[in-house]
């Protein structure tokens, strides 16, 4: 069953929404800053933890979740979207901006969809994108994220008309969820071979280490700036 893929649906002006974190984090300032936003533009919005809060609404953004959204909250609202942080189909699943950077890659598409029952293979409503340079560690890298999500949020509930979905097109690609050992360092192999594997680190929650003689070692990594001219 799909949800919410009638293009030729009412498009609510001014609407009601309802902007769905399910995992407390690194988002949550983004999804405050979002509903706020909403709310000065004359639209109402609402930060939602859990799902059986969800209330009935036009639209619903499930931005930083975890949990598979039951179909009987997905009907609640008329719209359902979701933003991933890649080229879909290519990229479903977990940590995509992560994975990328691990790639080598510095133009980070996002790509918002109507949610449905299939994780991540929604139609497409909306796609931009980001650039780095390749010094920016993962603060700076999920508050470009954030901010890019926000503001395409924001584009598409300002839209005068509903979006346009588009189907997408391939098999796609799935990455897998990463654990704590992705953070593991080689002590015997350069920095400047490792340093996208630093730039992702979180260095509270999954910090960059390697073990040496028989003991393990925490590194934490910090940038201060450009380098000064001399």
């Amino acid at each position: 069953m799909d949800i919410n893929t009638d293009q030729s649906a009412h498009w609510p002006r001014p609407a009601n929404v309802s902007v769905v974190v399910d995992t407390p984090g690194w988002f949550d300032p983004f999804a405050e800053s979002l509903a706020r936003q909403l709310n000065e533009l004359g639209h109402s919005a609402a930060v939602i933890r859990k799902y059986e809060d969800v209330p009935a609404g036009d639209i619903a953004f499930y931005l930083s979740c975890m949990k598979i959204t039951p179909s009987e909250v997905l009907a609640r609202h008329q719209w359902n979207f979701v933003v991933h942080a890649s080229a879909l189909p290519e990229g479903r699943g977990f940590s995509p901006l992560v994975w990328q950077i691990l790639e080598g890659r510095s133009e980070i598409p996002i790509t918002m969809i109507a949610m449905s029952e299939g994780v991540d293979e929604g139609d497409i409503a909306r796609q931009s994108s980001l650039h780095f340079e390749g010094h920016e560690l993962n603060t700076e890298l999920r508050d470009c994220l954030g901010q890019a999500i926000v503001e395409q949020c924001l584009s598409v509930v300002s839209d005068d008309q509903a979006p346009s979905l588009v189907p997408q097109e391939g098999s796609g690609s799935w990455y897998r969820r990463r654990r704590p050992e992705d953070s593991r360092v080689d002590p015997n192999r350069p920095i400047a071979e490792q340093f996208d594997l630093l730039r992702v680190v979180d260095n509270e929650r999954y910090p960059a280490f390697f073990d040496h003689r028989g003991h393990r070692y925490k590194l934490l990594i910090e940038d201060t700036g450009p380098i000064p001219e001399e």
